[in-house]
């Protein structure tokens, strides 16, 4: 059934923007008229508590993490109306996995920038305490000026130490690190491993270590089998950005870079932003 009219407190949802498995986002309008994105956990069953804690979690850390710039604005949530939502600024844009199908010139054209921009989205996100844990160019928003937005936040947790092994393992196999497949102890060098894939694929669109389950990625990430590198697939990476995506690469997490403010750093310094 259509929600579109309908009123969830002060705000009239308009139309859907997207759904997933555990939830749904409406383009909606405050009590002002201004635009918002209303995000509408599906699953209200009782028992549904792995669902709720989740996204409670993610709207908690979202709300940790502003930063005007590079997180995607946090409103409020809670139970809106008699449901579970979260609201969130609005931003015209796309992600960056449906502007790669595309060819879009903007992405193309402002790729230095873009890749500053994450870099700096999850330095944001360690200097709060937390890490991702499920970054990829699908959680990663480019609007249509330019500006980059990080979203979805479900999966974060806050940055151990020392590193443990998580409880659940759940995210996007391509994306995740070593440690992550392996079932090893992991920390915030998981989002630096993750960066490193999605700077790869933005550059050469290929992934660094494709495969058809999590044992086919987690067996190319420890073989190296038929690896290549960004520049062996695009000879325009300059050298010493193709240095920076394979150190965010490194297999062993004590090689990574242990601060994504040391990548930022980097970037800026290599690539004249």
């Amino acid at each position: 059934m259509s929600r579109h009219g309908t009123q969830l407190g002060p705000y009239t949802l308009h139309e859907e923007i997207n759904a997933g498995g555990m939830s749904e986002i409406w383009l909606g309008t405050d009590t002002t008229g201004k635009a918002v994105a209303v995000r509408l956990m599906l699953n209200n069953s009782t028992f549904a508590f792995t669902e709720r804690r989740r996204f409670l979690t993610g709207c908690e850390t979202l709300k940790a993490c502003q930063d005007g710039r590079h997180i995607i604005g946090y409103i409020e949530h809670g139970k809106i109306g008699g449901e579970l939502a979260l609201v969130l600024e609005y931003v015209e844009g796309e992600n960056l996995k449906l502007r790669m199908a595309a060819n879009d010139p903007v992405l193309s054209e402002g790729i230095a920038q873009v890749l500053i921009d994450m870099a700096e989205s999850l330095e944001v996100v360690h200097d709060r305490g937390f890490m991702h844990l499920d970054f990829k160019p699908e959680n990663v928003l480019l609007t249509r000026n330019g500006s980059l937005r990080l979203i979805d936040f479900d999966l974060a947790q806050p940055i151990p130490n020392p590193p443990r092994k998580l409880d659940k393992n759940p995210g996007t196999p391509h994306y995740m690190s070593p440690e992550q497949l392996g079932r090893e102890p992991v920390d915030h060098r998981a989002d630096v491993w993750a960066f490193g894939v999605s700077a790869f694929e933005l550059l050469t669109y290929r992934k660094p270590f494709p495969g058809e389950s999590a044992d086919d990625v987690y067996r190319g990430q420890r073989d190296r089998a038929g690896f290549q590198t960004p520049r062996a697939l695009n000879p325009d990476i300059p050298a010493g950005l193709e240095r920076i995506i394979l150190k965010c690469l490194e297999q062993d997490p004590d090689r990574r870079y242990g601060s994504m403010s040391v990548v930022a750093y980097e970037l800026r310094r290599e690539l004249y932003v």
